[in-house]
């Protein structure tokens, strides 16, 4: 039987989480657009735990589902923290490639994860319009996995790791290329996060290379380091278990060949006549 929504609670719900939000004015610099956008209150910031990749489950409200800026106008949308910085001929490319094809949306006044991560993708695509830097492409498209990891469907999960592959591709090309920091991480963060984005992808060998390089470094803060050892650990154990289901397989097929009843066996013991008239 299907779950009946309470709305006396899932008003208190919104109007709780509206009480976690500001509207932030923001002026578009393509098309010089005024317009404000959701944002959370840092007061209301509440963290429930983090993972491996450093995604944050937050218990109040959710401050990624209000990462990214649109401009209703004109169609350009970035996350936050990159909305400002384009430069002319960027702004040029936005005009030419988004703006005639743009269809203005309207959102509710309280964001849910698939809109989310309609947002988030709006902003890749702009990135990919104004060809952005491998790096800010790479962390749009490790906050849309993050987002498809809520879902927890066969199907979001599969979209995760499409994502996760897209930003590890994007991190590895911004490590070598681009000067740090890179998404307000440092140079040891950038290779932890690699390796991390390279063990969940399935190459645990690859991974075990980045992890060392964090722990061997000089100067690496004490909390990386550690994670760094986590991991290690756990890829450790993750083969072993492998190792030992493999072993067991082995173990019982051998055995089972002993123990198979072949003709040869049966006309042995007498107990042919019996299925064999």
């Amino acid at each position: 039987m299907d779950k009946k929504i309470n709305p006396v609670k899932e008003q208190k719900k919104d109007n709780s989480e509206l009480s976690f939000l500001y509207n932030k004015t923001v002026i578009c610099p393509v098309c010089g657009n005024t317009f404000t956008s959701p944002t959370v209150k840092a007061s209301a910031y509440r963290i429930l735990e983090k993972d491996s990749d450093f995604f944050i489950r937050y218990s109040l409200i959710n401050p990624y589902f209000y990462d990214v800026w649109i401009c209703n106008s004109c169609g350009y949308a970035a996350i936050k923290t990159d909305f400002d910085s384009l430069r002319y001929l960027e702004i040029e490319l936005v005009k030419k490639s988004i703006s005639p094809k743009w269809h203005a949306r309207t959102y509710p006044d309280i964001y849910n994860v698939n809109i989310a991560i309609e947002r988030y993708k709006l902003s890749l695509l702009n990135y990919t319009v104004i060809n952005a830097k491998s790096s800010k492409k790479a962390i749009n498209c490790l906050k849309l996995a993050w987002m498809y990891r809520l879902i927890d469907t066969p199907q979001a999960i599969e979209m995760e790791l499409k994502f996760l592959n897209q930003a590890l591709a994007g991190l590895s090309d911004a490590y070598y290329s681009e000067a740090f920091p890179i998404g307000g991480m440092d140079k040891y963060s950038v290779m932890y996060l690699i390796g991390e984005l390279t063990r969940r992808t399935g190459h645990s060998e690859d991974s075990l290379i980045w992890f060392s390089n964090v722990i061997t470094t000089p100067n690496v803060r004490l909390s990386l380091k550690e994670l760094a050892r986590d991991m290690k650990d756990l890829i450790k154990a993750e083969d072993k278990k492998v190792e030992i289901t493999l072993l067991d397989s082995e173990n019982f097929n051998n055995t089972s060949m002993k123990n198979l009843v072949t003709p040869e066996k049966i006309k042995k013991s007498g107990l042919l006549s019996k299925f064999f008239r």
